[in-house]
């Protein structure tokens, strides 16, 4: 089927600054959908029907349109956090055709003069404010496409709350169009009265003396979390992270998570990583809570519960990490059998019970058996001495390498 739907890009400029191939698009659909702010930009003379989305946003009744001529209108670039990005895994490639317009973010780096492959992109358009904590870094400069006219004060107050109240803010409002406006100012001295709600806001991030420096790397200081001791702690978290391995795209499941750091920092090594957290611990769910948000990853999901049985249900990982609950019967075949071909289990222990436990599954399945022994320097007298750690025993095996078709088999 020839190509039925053109997704075209306006910008705050209207109809007026559209290219030709946009017009004549507009000119000959039978219908237009679009938010109600871009259908009031075309003029009289189009003879197409309009169609607002419907509240909640819904693409059926588009979709139900297949074989006619259609457009739709989306701000900028529609394949940046737009709807030509959400059409385009609905629909075949050549069903669908995209003219875009500026993006705000082209638009932004203009007006600032920034090199935009240099400038981190957050949306804050239906995602939490904790989302930006991740991108906060001495130095760096973050683009955020903005809520609605509050967020320019949510974020400030969230940057002078965590240490980076010394940041530079330029709110961007109605770019490329006759009423843009640029508003400046330090994040910790924010007082801007109204702002449009069609804005978008630029960070030039400087972190003050009590902020936390956070490195890119796995291995997050211990006292990055909130926590009650049941903490994988930083070296055995990063050799833990370093063998579970994350790529972009993946799940991964935090069985017995305590703190969630292991999947916090699964999540901050890309954006695209997911991870759930299944923790029946009360207390501790409220750590991962507050750590998930404070290290800028909101998107963890936490299930409260206890495995195996809160596993039943849960999307397939491509990783399994199990920091606690080896010892108990079904969770590592429950983890093992859910586990996608070619994905990784890691599982650690400090007990003797719980090394048997890992020495007797490798005997049925395989894998490789790693112990890690730390020590600390630590006063003795006038001296210093090392004092070891309690030893960990690592487990890590990868579903279809050497592996037994099952764990239940001898």
């Amino acid at each position: 089927m020839p190509a039925w739907l053109t997704v075209v890009g306006i910008g705050d400029d209207g109809f007026a600054g559209l290219g030709r191939p946009a017009r004549r698009a507009l000119l000959t659909a039978s219908v237009v959908y679009g938010g109600e702010r871009h259908l009031a930009m075309l003029p009289a003379r189009l003879g197409a029907r309009r169609a607002a989305w419907p509240r909640p946003f819904d693409l059926a009744p588009l979709l139900a349109e297949r074989g006619s001529a259609v457009c739709v209108l989306a701000s900028g670039d529609p394949m940046l956090f737009g709807v030509g990005a959400t059409l385009a895994r609905q629909l075949p490639a050549g069903e669908l055709r995209v003219l875009p317009a500026p993006s705000s973010l082209s638009l932004a780096a203009a007006r600032l003069g920034w090199p935009l492959q240099e400038v981190a992109t957050v949306s804050l358009v239906g995602r939490p404010l904790a989302t930006l904590n991740a991108h906060l870094h001495d130095g760096a400069r973050v683009f955020v496409l903005s809520a609605d006219g509050h967020t320019a004060a949510a974020i400030a107050g969230l940057l002078d709350a965590c240490g980076f109240g010394a940041t530079r803010m330029s709110v961007l409002e109605h770019l490329g169009g006759e009423r843009e406006r640029r508003i400046d100012g330090r994040a910790d001295q924010w007082s801007a009265g109204d702002v449009a709600a069609l804005n978008l806001i630029a960070l030039e991030c400087h972190a003050t003396s009590n902020a936390a420096r956070l490195p890119l790397t796995s291995g997050l200081p211990d006292d990055a979390f909130r926590h009650d001791g049941q903490l994988t702690k930083r070296d055995v978290r990063a050799i833990t992270l370093a063998r579970l391995a994350p790529t972009p795209g993946e799940l991964l499941w935090d069985v017995g998570a305590g703190s969630g750091s292991i999947g916090i920092e699964w999540m901050r090594a890309h954006p695209a990583c997911r991870a759930i957290a299944i923790e029946a611990h009360a207390q501790r769910q409220r750590f991962i809570e507050h750590n998930r948000d404070a290290l800028g990853v909101p998107g963890l999901q936490l299930v409260a519960g206890r495995a195996p049985d809160a596993l039943a249900g849960l999307p397939a990982p491509d990783a399994v990490f199990i920091g606690g609950g080896v010892t108990v019967p079904g969770v590592l075949d429950a983890c093992w059998a859910s586990l996608r071909d070619g994905g990784r289990l890691v599982a650690n222990t400090v007990t003797l019970q719980g090394e048997a436990a890992l020495v007797a599954w490798r005997e049925r399945v395989g894998g490789t058996l790693t112990r890690i022994a730390l020590s600390q320097a630590q006063p003795l007298g006038g001296f210093d001495t090392w004092r070891q750690a309690l030893p960990i025993t690592l487990l890590e095996a990868r579903k279809g390498e050497g592996n037994a078709a099952s764990p239940h088999q001898p």
